[in-house]
């Protein structure tokens, strides 16, 4: 080889190393990166999806943060119904119940998952809050036509199927919260009740977390239809009764005058109050002139006589 063909070799060379590093100072002080960086942290922010799987989404769609979005939701459903499939039939028996009091009407749910590690994950907790909100506004909407007191037991084949809005169903929503968490869950039960202008709900959640959401959430709830109160003492009057329910775990409601039958007493109008050990139920309520109609407690976890 002459040392000239190895000078214009080594010529060339070097202007095409100092051509790329030109590119790439170029490419380093471009408004495209910047861009690129603030539509990942937008994106991540928007799914909670991992780094790396936002800047594959990105990057395949060119930057469009909407297409990413979309791509990177039906990805994780997918994978979601994957995971669920091969997950179903493992023990989800730990999770939260959720209730949430509007006007007039009430709901409560019990969503469950493997652990209570997962229990206390904001997306477990997001998924608990939309699934009660969701069959709140599917039961509002049925009881437009209807009058008078309306209560409606949904149980969880019937809830999967509610339109959770831009054409999922609140399956999909379990479905990307498995995905995302990689446990087995289930929306297992739900009740939902409805009450003229006179009545009032009374409510009560134990073991609660510390969350900012309308939603409320525990192991524990209990929901209590009544009657009647002092003036602008219901609330109060509802919490107590919730609290009684949960605490004691009436079975029935029996009657004003019934007689107590012990300790195993199970119907809630003879039971000793819990708030006051002095009076039953039923003398606490006459204190207050108030009178329970209906009541609804969910303990998570528990078996059902039809489990």
């Amino acid at each position: 080889m002459s040392l000239a063909f190895l000078f214009r070799t080594l010529s060339r060379d070097a202007v095409k190393v100092s051509l790329c590093q030109h590119v790439q100072s170029l490419h380093m002080c471009c408004p495209l990166l910047a861009a690129d960086k603030t539509l990942l942290i937008k994106l991540r922010k928007n799914t909670g999806y991992t780094f790396i799987n936002c800047k594959n989404a990105l990057e395949k769609f060119d930057n469009d943060l909407a297409q990413a979005e979309t791509w990177l939701h039906e990805q994780a459903q997918k994978e979601g119904w994957s995971k669920a499939s091969k997950l179903e039939g493992r023990r989800a028996k730990e999770g939260l119940i959720g209730l949430f009091v509007g006007d007039k009407a009430a709901v409560m749910v019990e969503v469950n998952c493997e652990t209570d590690f997962v229990a206390r994950n904001e997306k477990f907790q997001q998924l608990v809050k939309d699934v009660a909100l969701v069959t709140l506004a599917h039961q509002q909407n049925k009881r437009q036509s209807q009058g008078g007191y309306v209560k409606s037991v949904l149980a969880s084949e019937e809830l999967g199927k509610l339109s959770a809005g831009e054409g999922a169903v609140l399956a999909d929503h379990v479905a990307l919260t498995i995905g995302r968490l990689g446990e087995n869950m289930s929306v297992r039960r739900a009740v939902t009740v409805g009450v003229p202008a006179d009545w009032h709900i009374g409510s009560y959640v134990h073991g609660g977390l510390s969350s900012q959401s309308e939603v409320a959430m525990g192991r524990y709830g209990a929901l209590v239809i009544f009657q009647g109160g002092k003036e602008g003492e219901q609330d109060i009057l509802g919490r107590k009764l919730g609290q009684h329910i949960v605490g004691e775990a009436p079975v029935s409601l029996g009657n004003m005058d019934d007689l107590p039958c012990g300790e195993s007493e199970t119907r809630l109008l003879p039971q000793t109050f819990l708030g006051d050990p002095s009076r039953t139920v039923a003398q606490f309520l006459r204190g207050q002139q108030a009178r329970v109609l209906d009541f609804v407690r969910f303990q998570c976890g528990e078996t059902s006589e039809e489990e």
